[in-house]
Protein backbone atom coordinates (compact mmCIF):
# COMPACT_ATOMS: atom_id res chain seq x y z
CA UNK A 1 0.00 0.00 0.00
CA UNK A 2 1.14 3.53 -0.78
CA UNK A 3 -0.11 7.02 0.04
CA UNK A 4 -1.47 9.27 -2.70
CA UNK A 5 -2.52 12.90 -2.67
CA UNK A 6 -5.26 13.84 -5.13
CA UNK A 7 -7.21 16.72 -6.56
CA UNK A 8 -10.72 16.00 -7.84
CA UNK A 9 -13.98 17.66 -8.87
CA UNK A 10 -17.49 16.69 -7.79
CA UNK A 11 -20.40 16.34 -10.19
CA UNK A 12 -21.63 19.78 -9.11
CA UNK A 13 -18.35 21.41 -10.15
CA UNK A 14 -16.84 21.76 -6.66
CA UNK A 15 -13.12 21.04 -6.51
CA UNK A 16 -11.60 19.24 -3.53
CA UNK A 17 -8.38 17.47 -2.57
CA UNK A 18 -7.23 14.90 -0.08
CA UNK A 19 -5.11 11.85 0.61
CA UNK A 20 -5.79 8.13 0.19
CA UNK A 21 -3.95 4.85 0.68
CA UNK A 22 -4.13 2.42 -2.23
CA UNK A 23 -2.12 -0.13 -4.19
CA UNK A 24 -1.75 2.12 -7.26
CA UNK A 25 -2.90 5.36 -8.85
CA UNK A 26 -5.53 3.44 -10.79
CA UNK A 27 -7.19 2.28 -7.57
CA UNK A 28 -7.33 5.91 -6.35
CA UNK A 29 -9.02 6.96 -9.61
CA UNK A 30 -11.58 4.18 -9.15
CA UNK A 31 -12.20 5.13 -5.51
CA UNK A 32 -12.85 8.77 -6.43
CA UNK A 33 -15.11 7.75 -9.32
CA UNK A 34 -17.20 5.54 -7.02
CA UNK A 35 -17.54 8.49 -4.65
CA UNK A 36 -19.12 10.46 -7.50
CA UNK A 37 -16.13 12.60 -8.38
CA UNK A 38 -13.61 12.88 -11.22
CA UNK A 39 -9.88 12.80 -10.40
CA UNK A 40 -7.90 15.70 -11.82
CA UNK A 41 -4.50 14.78 -10.44
CA UNK A 42 -3.11 11.91 -8.36
CA UNK A 43 0.44 11.91 -7.01
CA UNK A 44 2.18 9.28 -4.90
CA UNK A 45 3.66 10.55 -1.65
CA UNK A 46 7.24 9.27 -1.69
CA UNK A 47 9.00 8.64 1.60
CA UNK A 48 12.76 8.33 2.01
CA UNK A 49 12.62 4.57 1.79
CA UNK A 50 10.67 4.53 -1.47
CA UNK A 51 13.07 7.08 -2.98
CA UNK A 52 16.02 4.94 -1.99
CA UNK A 53 14.44 1.91 -3.63
CA UNK A 54 13.38 3.77 -6.78
CA UNK A 55 14.84 2.22 -9.91
CA UNK A 56 17.35 4.22 -11.97
CA UNK A 57 16.06 5.78 -15.19
CA UNK A 58 17.92 3.33 -17.44
CA UNK A 59 16.22 0.40 -15.67
CA UNK A 60 12.73 1.90 -15.82
CA UNK A 61 12.45 2.45 -19.56
CA UNK A 62 9.38 1.24 -21.39
CA UNK A 63 10.23 -1.62 -23.74
CA UNK A 64 9.52 -1.27 -27.45
CA UNK A 65 7.49 -4.48 -27.35
CA UNK A 66 5.20 -2.89 -24.71
CA UNK A 67 4.67 0.14 -26.94
CA UNK A 68 3.95 -2.06 -29.97
CA UNK A 69 1.30 -4.01 -28.07
CA UNK A 70 -0.12 -0.79 -26.64
CA UNK A 71 -0.60 0.80 -30.08
CA UNK A 72 -2.09 -2.32 -31.66
CA UNK A 73 -4.38 -3.19 -28.74
CA UNK A 74 -5.58 0.39 -28.29
CA UNK A 75 -6.38 0.65 -31.99
CA UNK A 76 -8.30 -2.65 -31.94
CA UNK A 77 -10.32 -1.77 -28.82
CA UNK A 78 -11.21 1.73 -30.02
CA UNK A 79 -12.25 0.26 -33.36
CA UNK A 80 -14.48 -2.19 -31.46
CA UNK A 81 -16.30 0.76 -29.85
CA UNK A 82 -14.63 1.07 -26.44
CA UNK A 83 -14.01 4.61 -25.16
CA UNK A 84 -10.30 5.50 -25.05
CA UNK A 85 -10.37 5.81 -21.25
CA UNK A 86 -11.87 2.34 -20.90
CA UNK A 87 -9.38 0.87 -23.38
CA UNK A 88 -6.47 2.47 -21.51
CA UNK A 89 -7.73 1.01 -18.23
CA UNK A 90 -7.85 -2.47 -19.74
CA UNK A 91 -4.31 -2.16 -21.14
CA UNK A 92 -3.05 -0.73 -17.83
CA UNK A 93 -4.32 -3.79 -15.94
CA UNK A 94 -2.67 -6.15 -18.43
CA UNK A 95 0.78 -4.58 -18.64
CA UNK A 96 3.49 -5.86 -16.30
CA UNK A 97 5.74 -2.79 -16.44
CA UNK A 98 5.10 -0.52 -13.46
CA UNK A 99 6.65 2.41 -15.34
CA UNK A 100 4.25 1.94 -18.24
CA UNK A 101 1.34 1.48 -15.82
CA UNK A 102 2.03 4.93 -14.40
CA UNK A 103 2.19 6.40 -17.90
CA UNK A 104 -1.13 4.83 -18.87
CA UNK A 105 -2.79 6.09 -15.68
CA UNK A 106 -1.54 9.59 -16.42
CA UNK A 107 -2.83 9.33 -20.01
CA UNK A 108 -6.23 8.28 -18.69
CA UNK A 109 -6.33 11.21 -16.27
CA UNK A 110 -5.40 13.70 -19.00
CA UNK A 111 -8.07 12.37 -21.35
CA UNK A 112 -10.64 12.46 -18.54
CA UNK A 113 -9.85 16.18 -18.20
CA UNK A 114 -10.64 16.65 -21.88
CA UNK A 115 -7.20 16.44 -23.50
CA UNK A 116 -6.85 14.58 -26.80
CA UNK A 117 -4.71 11.44 -26.78
CA UNK A 118 -1.82 13.10 -28.65
CA UNK A 119 -1.69 15.97 -26.14
CA UNK A 120 -1.65 13.51 -23.23
CA UNK A 121 1.20 11.60 -24.89
CA UNK A 122 3.28 14.77 -25.34
CA UNK A 123 3.82 14.80 -21.56
CA UNK A 124 5.88 11.60 -21.90
CA UNK A 125 8.51 12.32 -24.60
CA UNK A 126 10.80 9.53 -23.39
CA UNK A 127 8.04 6.97 -24.04
CA UNK A 128 6.28 8.32 -27.13
CA UNK A 129 8.55 9.50 -29.94
CA UNK A 130 7.83 12.29 -32.42
CA UNK A 131 6.90 9.62 -34.95
CA UNK A 132 4.35 8.12 -32.55
CA UNK A 133 2.87 11.52 -31.64
CA UNK A 134 2.66 12.73 -35.24
CA UNK A 135 0.83 9.64 -36.44
CA UNK A 136 -1.64 9.75 -33.53
CA UNK A 137 -2.24 13.47 -34.04
CA UNK A 138 -2.79 12.99 -37.78
CA UNK A 139 -5.23 10.18 -37.02
CA UNK A 140 -7.19 12.40 -34.62
CA UNK A 141 -7.38 15.23 -37.14
CA UNK A 142 -8.46 12.98 -40.01
CA UNK A 143 -10.87 10.89 -37.93
CA UNK A 144 -8.89 7.69 -38.52
CA UNK A 145 -7.28 7.23 -35.11
CA UNK A 146 -7.71 3.45 -35.13
CA UNK A 147 -5.89 3.12 -38.45
CA UNK A 148 -3.11 5.42 -37.24
CA UNK A 149 -2.65 3.45 -34.01
CA UNK A 150 -2.42 0.18 -35.90
CA UNK A 151 -0.01 1.75 -38.39
CA UNK A 152 2.28 3.09 -35.68
CA UNK A 153 2.21 -0.33 -34.01
CA UNK A 154 3.33 -1.96 -37.26
CA UNK A 155 5.98 0.74 -37.79
CA UNK A 156 7.43 0.22 -34.31
CA UNK A 157 7.35 -3.54 -34.76
CA UNK A 158 9.19 -3.38 -38.10
CA UNK A 159 11.83 -1.04 -36.66
CA UNK A 160 12.22 -3.27 -33.59
CA UNK A 161 12.65 -6.44 -35.69
CA UNK A 162 15.18 -4.71 -37.94
CA UNK A 163 17.26 -3.60 -34.93
CA UNK A 164 16.94 -7.05 -33.39
CA UNK A 165 18.33 -8.68 -36.54
CA UNK A 166 21.27 -6.28 -36.58
CA UNK A 167 22.06 -6.92 -32.91
CA UNK A 168 21.65 -10.67 -33.44
CA UNK A 169 24.24 -10.65 -36.23
CA UNK A 170 26.78 -9.00 -33.91
CA UNK A 171 26.26 -11.34 -30.94
CA UNK A 172 28.56 -14.12 -32.22
CA UNK A 173 31.66 -11.99 -32.98
CA UNK A 174 31.13 -9.97 -29.79
CA UNK A 175 31.04 -13.10 -27.61
CA UNK A 176 34.15 -14.49 -29.31
CA UNK A 177 36.08 -11.25 -28.73
CA UNK A 178 34.99 -11.04 -25.08
CA UNK A 179 36.09 -14.63 -24.45
CA UNK A 180 39.42 -13.94 -26.17
CA UNK A 181 40.09 -10.87 -24.03
CA UNK A 182 39.15 -12.79 -20.86
CA UNK A 183 41.46 -15.70 -21.72
CA UNK A 184 44.30 -13.33 -22.59
CA UNK A 185 43.81 -11.50 -19.29
CA UNK A 186 43.92 -14.75 -17.29
CA UNK A 187 47.00 -16.06 -19.12
CA UNK A 188 48.87 -12.79 -18.58
CA UNK A 189 48.13 -12.93 -14.85
CA UNK A 190 48.58 -16.67 -14.13
CA UNK A 191 50.51 -18.40 -16.96
CA UNK A 192 53.09 -15.84 -18.11
CA UNK A 193 54.49 -15.14 -14.58
CA UNK A 194 55.24 -18.86 -14.16
CA UNK A 195 57.16 -19.03 -17.43
CA UNK A 196 58.94 -15.73 -16.81
CA UNK A 197 60.22 -16.99 -13.43
CA UNK A 198 61.67 -20.06 -15.22
CA UNK A 199 63.41 -17.84 -17.77
CA UNK A 200 64.79 -15.68 -14.96
CA UNK A 201 66.23 -18.69 -13.10
CA UNK A 202 67.87 -20.03 -16.26
CA UNK A 203 69.21 -16.59 -17.18
CA UNK A 204 67.92 -16.90 -20.75
CA UNK A 205 68.32 -13.96 -23.14
CA UNK A 206 64.75 -12.97 -24.04
CA UNK A 207 63.57 -11.67 -27.44
CA UNK A 208 61.78 -8.30 -27.63
CA UNK A 209 58.31 -9.88 -28.01
CA UNK A 210 58.82 -11.97 -24.88
CA UNK A 211 60.05 -8.99 -22.86
CA UNK A 212 57.02 -6.95 -23.94
CA UNK A 213 54.65 -9.76 -22.98
CA UNK A 214 56.31 -10.26 -19.59
CA UNK A 215 56.26 -6.51 -18.97
CA UNK A 216 52.53 -6.35 -19.63
CA UNK A 217 52.00 -9.41 -17.44
CA UNK A 218 53.97 -7.91 -14.53
CA UNK A 219 52.06 -4.66 -14.78
CA UNK A 220 48.66 -6.39 -14.75
CA UNK A 221 49.66 -8.71 -11.90
CA UNK A 222 50.92 -5.86 -9.73
CA UNK A 223 48.08 -3.47 -10.64
CA UNK A 224 45.13 -5.79 -11.24
CA UNK A 225 42.48 -3.57 -9.63
CA UNK A 226 43.90 -0.42 -11.18
CA UNK A 227 43.90 -2.15 -14.58
CA UNK A 228 40.27 -3.24 -14.24
CA UNK A 229 39.31 0.28 -13.17
CA UNK A 230 41.23 1.72 -16.14
CA UNK A 231 39.40 -0.62 -18.54
CA UNK A 232 36.01 0.42 -17.12
CA UNK A 233 37.06 4.07 -17.26
CA UNK A 234 38.12 3.70 -20.90
CA UNK A 235 34.78 2.09 -21.76
CA UNK A 236 32.85 4.94 -20.11
CA UNK A 237 35.09 7.52 -21.81
CA UNK A 238 34.53 5.83 -25.17
CA UNK A 239 30.75 6.01 -24.75
CA UNK A 240 30.98 9.69 -23.79
CA UNK A 241 33.43 10.67 -26.55
CA UNK A 242 31.41 8.68 -29.09
CA UNK A 243 28.51 11.10 -28.53
CA UNK A 244 30.56 14.22 -29.29
CA UNK A 245 29.41 15.71 -32.64
CA UNK A 246 32.81 15.62 -34.35
CA UNK A 247 33.59 12.10 -33.13
CA UNK A 248 30.13 10.84 -34.09
CA UNK A 249 30.54 12.34 -37.54
CA UNK A 250 33.91 10.65 -38.00
CA UNK A 251 32.54 7.33 -36.74
CA UNK A 252 29.49 7.52 -39.04
CA UNK A 253 31.79 8.19 -42.00
CA UNK A 254 34.00 5.25 -41.00
CA UNK A 255 30.95 2.94 -40.92
CA UNK A 256 29.97 4.07 -44.44
CA UNK A 257 33.49 3.29 -45.72
CA UNK A 258 33.99 -0.12 -44.08
CA UNK A 259 33.95 -3.12 -46.42
CA UNK A 260 30.88 -5.37 -46.02
CA UNK A 261 29.44 -3.21 -43.22
CA UNK A 262 28.97 -0.12 -45.42
CA UNK A 263 26.56 -1.89 -47.79
CA UNK A 264 24.42 -3.15 -44.92
CA UNK A 265 24.49 0.28 -43.22
CA UNK A 266 23.24 2.00 -46.38
CA UNK A 267 20.41 -0.51 -46.79
CA UNK A 268 19.43 -0.17 -43.13
CA UNK A 269 19.18 3.62 -43.43
CA UNK A 270 17.30 3.33 -46.73
CA UNK A 271 14.80 0.93 -45.09
CA UNK A 272 14.34 3.20 -42.05
CA UNK A 273 13.82 6.30 -44.18
CA UNK A 274 11.36 4.62 -46.54
CA UNK A 275 9.44 2.86 -43.75
CA UNK A 276 9.07 6.08 -41.72
CA UNK A 277 8.00 8.15 -44.72
CA UNK A 278 5.47 5.50 -45.75
CA UNK A 279 3.94 5.20 -42.27
CA UNK A 280 3.66 8.96 -41.76
CA UNK A 281 2.25 9.70 -45.21
CA UNK A 282 -0.31 6.90 -44.86
CA UNK A 283 -1.35 8.34 -41.48
CA UNK A 284 -2.01 11.72 -43.09
CA UNK A 285 1.10 13.63 -41.98
CA UNK A 286 2.16 16.27 -44.51
CA UNK A 287 5.29 15.59 -46.57
CA UNK A 288 7.42 18.22 -44.77
CA UNK A 289 6.52 16.83 -41.36
CA UNK A 290 7.20 13.30 -42.58
CA UNK A 291 10.66 14.25 -43.86
CA UNK A 292 11.48 16.12 -40.63
CA UNK A 293 10.53 13.16 -38.44
CA UNK A 294 12.39 10.74 -40.72
CA UNK A 295 15.49 12.84 -40.08
CA UNK A 296 15.03 12.20 -36.35
CA UNK A 297 14.64 8.45 -36.89
CA UNK A 298 17.87 7.85 -38.85
CA UNK A 299 20.98 7.80 -36.65
CA UNK A 300 23.76 8.55 -39.14
CA UNK A 301 24.53 12.30 -39.38
CA UNK A 302 25.10 12.13 -43.13
CA UNK A 303 21.58 10.78 -43.67
CA UNK A 304 20.20 13.47 -41.37
CA UNK A 305 21.85 16.09 -43.59
CA UNK A 306 20.34 14.58 -46.74
CA UNK A 307 16.86 14.63 -45.23
CA UNK A 308 17.40 18.20 -44.01
CA UNK A 309 18.23 19.13 -47.59
CA UNK A 310 15.16 17.22 -48.80
CA UNK A 311 12.98 19.23 -46.43
CA UNK A 312 14.33 22.51 -47.86
CA UNK A 313 13.91 21.34 -51.47
CA UNK A 314 10.35 20.13 -50.98
CA UNK A 315 9.52 23.38 -49.21
CA UNK A 316 10.71 25.25 -52.32
CA UNK A 317 8.49 23.11 -54.56
CA UNK A 318 11.00 20.52 -55.78
CA UNK A 319 10.39 16.73 -55.66
CA UNK A 320 11.92 14.68 -52.89
CA UNK A 321 13.15 12.06 -55.36
CA UNK A 322 15.73 14.54 -56.67
CA UNK A 323 17.48 14.55 -53.30
CA UNK A 324 17.70 10.75 -53.18
CA UNK A 325 19.02 10.63 -56.77
CA UNK A 326 21.71 13.22 -55.96
CA UNK A 327 22.73 11.36 -52.77
CA UNK A 328 23.37 8.07 -54.57
CA UNK A 329 26.52 7.49 -52.48
CA UNK A 330 24.24 7.15 -49.45
CA UNK A 331 20.90 6.00 -50.85
CA UNK A 332 20.94 3.22 -53.46
CA UNK A 333 19.58 4.29 -56.91
CA UNK A 334 16.47 2.15 -56.35
CA UNK A 335 15.28 4.60 -53.65
CA UNK A 336 15.38 7.59 -55.99
CA UNK A 337 13.72 5.68 -58.86
CA UNK A 338 10.85 4.37 -56.74
CA UNK A 339 10.15 7.70 -55.04
CA UNK A 340 10.16 9.37 -58.46
CA UNK A 341 7.56 6.88 -59.70
CA UNK A 342 5.54 7.43 -56.52
CA UNK A 343 5.50 11.19 -57.06
CA UNK A 344 4.47 10.82 -60.70
CA UNK A 345 1.64 8.40 -59.92
CA UNK A 346 0.52 10.04 -56.67
CA UNK A 347 1.38 6.88 -54.71
CA UNK A 348 4.47 7.99 -52.82
CA UNK A 349 3.48 6.22 -49.59
CA UNK A 350 2.96 2.89 -51.39
CA UNK A 351 6.26 3.17 -53.25
CA UNK A 352 8.11 4.02 -50.04
CA UNK A 353 6.61 0.95 -48.41
CA UNK A 354 7.80 -1.20 -51.32
CA UNK A 355 11.30 0.23 -50.91
CA UNK A 356 11.19 -0.47 -47.16
CA UNK A 357 10.05 -4.08 -47.66
CA UNK A 358 12.75 -4.68 -50.28
CA UNK A 359 15.63 -3.38 -48.17
CA UNK A 360 14.34 -4.96 -44.95
CA UNK A 361 14.41 -8.30 -46.79
CA UNK A 362 17.93 -7.57 -48.05
CA UNK A 363 19.15 -6.64 -44.57
CA UNK A 364 17.52 -9.75 -43.12
CA UNK A 365 19.40 -11.99 -45.55
CA UNK A 366 22.72 -10.17 -45.21
CA UNK A 367 22.65 -10.15 -41.42
CA UNK A 368 22.06 -13.91 -41.51
CA UNK A 369 25.17 -14.27 -43.69
CA UNK A 370 27.22 -11.77 -41.68
CA UNK A 371 28.37 -14.29 -39.07
CA UNK A 372 29.57 -16.58 -41.87
CA UNK A 373 31.45 -13.68 -43.49
CA UNK A 374 33.01 -12.47 -40.23
CA UNK A 375 34.03 -15.96 -39.04
CA UNK A 376 37.16 -16.28 -41.28
CA UNK A 377 38.39 -12.83 -40.15
CA UNK A 378 37.86 -13.85 -36.52
CA UNK A 379 39.80 -17.07 -37.08
CA UNK A 380 42.70 -15.15 -38.63
CA UNK A 381 42.69 -12.67 -35.74
CA UNK A 382 42.62 -15.48 -33.17
CA UNK A 383 45.41 -17.28 -35.04
CA UNK A 384 47.62 -14.17 -35.00
CA UNK A 385 46.99 -13.63 -31.27
CA UNK A 386 47.71 -17.27 -30.40
CA UNK A 387 50.76 -17.28 -32.69
CA UNK A 388 52.17 -14.15 -31.07
CA UNK A 389 51.79 -15.67 -27.60
CA UNK A 390 53.26 -19.01 -28.67
CA UNK A 391 56.28 -17.49 -30.39
CA UNK A 392 56.89 -15.08 -27.49
CA UNK A 393 56.88 -17.88 -24.92
CA UNK A 394 58.46 -20.72 -26.91
CA UNK A 395 61.32 -18.91 -28.66
CA UNK A 396 63.36 -18.55 -25.40
CA UNK A 397 62.88 -22.27 -24.75
CA UNK A 398 64.18 -23.14 -28.22
CA UNK A 399 67.14 -20.82 -27.63
CA UNK A 400 67.88 -22.66 -24.37
CA UNK A 401 67.69 -26.07 -26.10
CA UNK A 402 70.05 -24.89 -28.85
CA UNK A 403 72.49 -23.65 -26.22
CA UNK A 404 72.47 -27.04 -24.47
Amino acid sequence: MAKFTFKAIRSGGEKYEGEKEAESKFVVYEMIRKEGGTALHVQEVENKKSKALKMPAFLSRVKTTDKVQFAKNLGTMVEAGLPITRALSVIERQTKSQTFKDVLIDLNASIARGDPLSTAMEKHPTVFTKLFLSMVKAGEESGSLTSSLKAVGEQLEKAYLLNKKIRGAMIYPTIILIIMVAIAFLMLIFVVPTLSSVFLELNVKLPLMTRVLIGVSDFLKNNIFSSLFAIILLAVAFVYVRRLPRVKRAFDKFVLKMPIVSGIAKEINAARTARTLSSLLRAGVDILGAIRISGDVVQNVYYKEVLKKAEAMVESGKPISGVFIEAEKLYPPFVGEMTSIGEETGKLAEMCENVAVYYETEVDQKTKDLSTVIEPFLMVFIGIAVGFFAVSMLSPIYSLVDAI
